[in-house]
């Protein structure tokens, strides 16, 4: 595999829309990986008392299901709106998501836990194998996409991370 090779490679990511690539050739493995991060503007204070509208761009994340869409938040000037960077931790396989190592036991993390870069955030079993999750990222857990139990697919939404 030469220079070429990989340039290949990476145009076929970008083309793709793919954020993981892994090959294996002549015992030489490549895994190239795109960090996702994604940026929201924070919503202006609401008067006390006051609900505000949330719009779901797509049903199946206001089901919990999952789902590529986002949810959409009032549009702020750009004086007043202040940036702040999320890390998406996605799902590496396919499994079963859970946020703790046993039924009985605290999870991992909650929303509002800081956390360091290698630790691990949850479980994913395939196979009969418990595979933990660890952490690209430092910072503080800002949601948590999954419930405990349920199936993930491979690149599905684990965990957002404000980064530090």
């Amino acid at each position: 595999m030469n220079l070429d090779d990989v340039r290949e490679i990476l145009a076929l990511m970008r083309d793709n829309g793919l954020s993981e690539f892994e090959i294996e050739r002549e015992g030489l493995r490549l895994r190239l990986r795109k960090e996702t991060v994604v940026t929201v503007a924070a919503a202006p204070a609401l008067p006390t008392g006051t609900v505000a509208p949330v719009v779901v761009a797509d049903p199946a994340v206001a089901s919990g299901t999952g789902g590529g869409a986002s949810v959409e938040a009032p549009a702020t000037g750009p004086d007043t709106a202040d940036e702040i960077e999320l890390a998406v931790v996605k799902s590496p396989i396919v499994g079963t998501f859970y946020r703790s190592s046993e039924p009985s036991a605290p999870a991992f993390v909650a929303i509002g836990t800081t956390v360091k870069k290698g630790q691990v955030l949850c479980i994913i079993e395939a196979m009969k194998l418990m595979n933990e999750i660890d952490s690209e990222y430092d910072g503080e857990i800002v949601n948590v996409y999954v419930e405990n139990g349920q199936p993930v697919q491979y690149g599905e939404r684990l965990f957002a991370i404000r980064t530090a």
